[in-house]
């Protein structure tokens, strides 16, 4: 999908970004929720704490971490709700997923936003 980006939290804030979402499931350190400028918080499209915790944001185990993550939004209602939700929002409007990692590549956003992207083109088929 054309209109769904992707942004670390941290970096500031553009009127262009907008509906912004929060994908991580805990809140980012350091900013508030004044300055997060949020549409929505969706907790429930980010990692379960068990594979978050495993992950430790540790390249080596990415691969691994990406199959195991999009199992999860694959079969877990409540993260395909929100991932609902996502689409839901990207027709009204330009989309930003923000996410709190200080890895731009390795993180569970990458993830999120490539099958986001996958299940567009699928759906266009």
């Amino acid at each position: 999908m054309s209109n769904i980006f992707l942004k670390r939290v941290y970096d500031p804030y553009d009127e262009a970004d907008g509906s912004r979402i929060l994908v991580d499931r805990l809140w980012p350190r350091g900013i508030s929720k004044e300055n997060a400028r949020l549409t929505v918080w969706l907790k429930d499209v980010a990692p379960s704490p068990e594979l978050r915790k495993w992950f430790c944001h540790k390249p080596k185990l990415f691969a691994e971490f990406r199959e195991r993550y999009l199992e999860e939004l694959h079969t877990s209602e409540p993260q395909i709700q929100a991932v609902k939700q996502i689409f839901e929002l990207a027709e009204k409007d330009r989309v930003t997923l923000l996410y709190g990692a200080k890895d731009p590549v390795y993180n569970h956003a990458v993830v999120l936003l490539e099958e986001l992207q996958r299940l567009t083109q699928t759906n266009k088929k």
